[in-house]
């Protein structure tokens, strides 16, 4: 591969793997805005670094994936959940929010879509949001590495925070999930404000973390990243179809999802979530979460793969549903 072998290091990454996310999000974000991470994680990393101090807090929603408080206390920062509410689809908490914050608060992380609500953020929601930070001199960190996995149609939707520039944004993004490629190491951030990505790149400079090779490749990984989401989306959709025929009425439940790769289904409550999980692992041979891994407030509730393949997922549902 030509440049491969050639060690030109820049904190930010090569301009050409940048110019490649750039096109990734059709030229609405300039090259000088995009920093090159190996991961998200590490992204998360080098922006707990950037905006808290040892003892600060960030405030993350619940339920979410639960990642936010090990990458933050390798940071020596506080994770505070915010509540998001379901009633007929997810929804930020806004008055647990305003009660959370506190002088050592430095941002609020969303996941858009949330993983595993498949939830995005909606337009006045964003809006309010926007409102609270500025009143409260926060940034926002947007973890976006399911956007392109919508399940519904919604024109309140927002599917990026990349034009957001009257709060200090972060977006959040990679080939893990874009590209269906979690083995080829490579992530961004797209900061809206000069000043803070200047700041990023001083961090980046200390690690050169990302590998010459797979920013070469970057723009052959994207572009090859639309026919992997096709299969992805193609699978994910004719599974959710499935699930939404089964469940119709009755004890089981399925909880609205709007995009990413999971479905929560409510489940009787004449077992703990555990108690589901092992008896359908142990006595069906099927494998699923409890609620409680993502932090679910309530029982009982297990979220499903919808990458499943279609013939296990059928057999699997089917086993589910059938369980006495």
């Amino acid at each position: 591969m030509p440049g491969a072998l050639r060690y030109d290091p820049n904190p930010a990454g090569l301009l050409r793997a940048r110019k490649a996310v750039s096109r990734y999000y059709s030229g609405r974000v300039s090259p000088d805005r995009i920093l090159l991470t190996a991961s998200t994680s590490e992204a998360y990393g080098f922006l707990f670094k950037l905006l808290a101090d040892p003892g600060d807090e960030v405030l993350v929603p619940r339920p979410s994936y639960p990642l936010f408080e090990f990458l933050a206390e390798l940071e020596s920062v506080k994770v505070v959940q915010y509540p998001l509410v379901y009633d007929h689809g997810w929804m930020i908490d806004f008055d647990a929010l305003e009660a959370l914050v506190s002088v050592n608060t430095r941002a609020v992380v969303i996941v858009n879509p949330n993983n595993p609500t498949g939830s995005f953020i909606k337009i006045a929601e964003l809006e309010r949001l926007g409102s609270f930070c500025q009143r409260h001199g926060l940034a926002i960190i947007s973890d976006e590495v399911f956007s392109d996995y919508q399940l519904t149609e919604d024109p309140e939707r927002v599917s990026t925070l990349v034009d957001v520039d009257d709060v200090v944004t972060f977006c959040l993004s990679g080939l893990s999930k874009i590209s269906g490629l979690p083995q080829m190491k490579l992530a961004w951030i797209v900061a809206s404000d000069k000043e803070a990505y200047s700041r990023l790149e001083l961090i980046a400079d200390t690690y050169l973390s990302v590998s010459t090779p797979i920013q070469c490749a970057a723009a052959t990984m994207i572009e090859a990243g639309h026919a992997i989401q096709a299969q992805i989306k193609a699978r994910t959709a004719a599974n959710l179809a499935l699930l939404r025929e089964r469940v119709v009425s009755g004890s089981f439940g399925l909880l609205d999802v709007e995009g990413g790769w999971n479905a929560i289904m409510r489940v009787p409550r004449i077992r703990t979530e555990e108690e589901w999980v092992l008896e359908l692992l142990s006595r069906e041979n099927v494998l699923v979460q409890p609620g409680f891994f993502y932090d679910m407030d309530r029982e009982a509730y297990l979220v499903l793969s919808l990458l499943t393949k279609e013939e296990l997922f059928n057999e699997g549902t089917a086993r589910l549903l059938a369980l006495p």
